[in-house]
């Protein structure tokens, strides 16, 4: 049955009422036969391996009706019913900034959505997406990349991988992040599906990006959801010349709003900046000193040598390695060859 027919029979029956319920009942209640047949004859060994997924550690179902439920989420017209959970359930509803675009990128498209995802992910967003090909991917892997947090909405059921060359990715987000889905274990893949999809990942998160998309691409499926959800939605403008930017080009047209920068991401949801630090666990939240932070923020995630730090702070070799120090020992920072360092976290 459809979302909207399910949330609407659980205002009148919980789910075990309706197990009891006649045909009669059942038909008045809007179901068609195959449901009802369903209903008065599950399909037991499915529901068996279900139970039997939901065994590992890392394997998790959050229905509608629990606490934990994602709010963002609730809000949309048609909120999935279950939700099936691989991996930290708790960032459902952290905040989120979703990152869409086309299977089939350029170069620079990928370079684009790899950095903004990195840098959002570092300023206390979860990076949301569908592990799909091209712009999927490469948001998710920023994510990853800048020590941040990352959710997958997939298509089928959590039990298999769409497309299969993203194994690897998914066991990657799986560590520190989730992959979810609104289909059971044993689903396939199915073109109507990620339309289905789309609408989870929009409705999760507070803004959506389009890095690169054509004028027909599906990505623009997903920004329509968006606004229909209330969702602020960011493009990133290109050249009239360029296919790839043609849609991205017309949503700015009709009132996106055109992101050169994350600043313009940020300064666009400010009132949510409040809302991540207040959010986060307080391990991840900052003990740092102001002097402390701004060096923090001068080492990259790549090497930086000390002699850059004391040229860019103006301050002595020996108070550059005094805070270098208290920063290792924290598990912000390590030290690398050539008495360099990158940053950890």
């Amino acid at each position: 049955m459809g979302c909207r027919t399910f949330t609407k029979i659980l205002q009148t029956h919980t789910p075990s009422q309706l197990f009891t319920e006649s045909v009669t009942v059942l038909s008045a209640l809007g179901l068609k036969t195959d449901s009802i047949a369903a209903i008065q004859k599950p399909d037991w060994p499915r529901i068996e391996l279900d139970l039997i997924w939901l065994e590992s550690k890392d394997h998790h179902v959050i229905t509608l009706a629990d606490d934990d439920y994602p709010a963002q989420l609730k809000e949309i017209y048609d909120p999935p019913p279950l939700l099936f959970v691989r991996g930290k359930p708790e960032l459902l509803s952290w905040p989120q900034i979703a990152v869409v675009g086309s299977r089939n990128p350029s170069t620079l498209g990928l370079e684009m959505a790899f950095d903004f995802a990195k840098t959002l992910s570092q300023c206390g967003f979860v990076i949301t997406s569908g592990l799909a090909l091209g712009i999927d991917a490469a948001s998710h892997r920023g994510a990853l990349s800048g020590q941040g947090f990352t959710i997958a909405v997939a298509g089928t059921g959590l039990d298999r991988i769409y497309p299969a060359k993203h194994k690897d990715l998914a066991l990657d987000i799986v560590k520190t992040g989730a992959i979810i889905s609104e289909f059971p274990p044993g689903t396939v893949a199915k073109a109507n599906h990620f339309p289905r999809r789309n609408r989870i990942i929009s409705g999760l998160a507070q803004g959506l990006l389009v890095v690169e998309a054509a004028r027909d691409s599906g990505s623009l499926i997903t920004a329509r959801m968006a606004l229909e959800q209330n969702r602020e939605v960011f493009a990133i403008p290109g050249s009239i010349h360029n296919p790839l930017a043609r849609g991205c080009n017309a949503l700015i047209r009709q009132g996106a709003k055109l992101v050169e920068t994350v600043e313009d991401i940020l300064e666009e949801l400010d009132q949510y900046n409040h809302k991540v630090e207040k959010i986060l666990p307080l391990a991840m939240q900052s003990t740092l000193d102001l002097e402390q932070q701004t060096l923090l923020n001068l080492i990259m995630f790549g090497q930086t040598s000390v002699d850059n730090l004391v040229e860019n702070t103006g301050k002595s070799v020996d108070v550059i390695s005094s805070m270098l120090l208290i920063l290792e020992l924290q598990g912000y920072i390590e030290a690398t060859t050539g008495g360099c360092y990158t940053r950890i976290k």
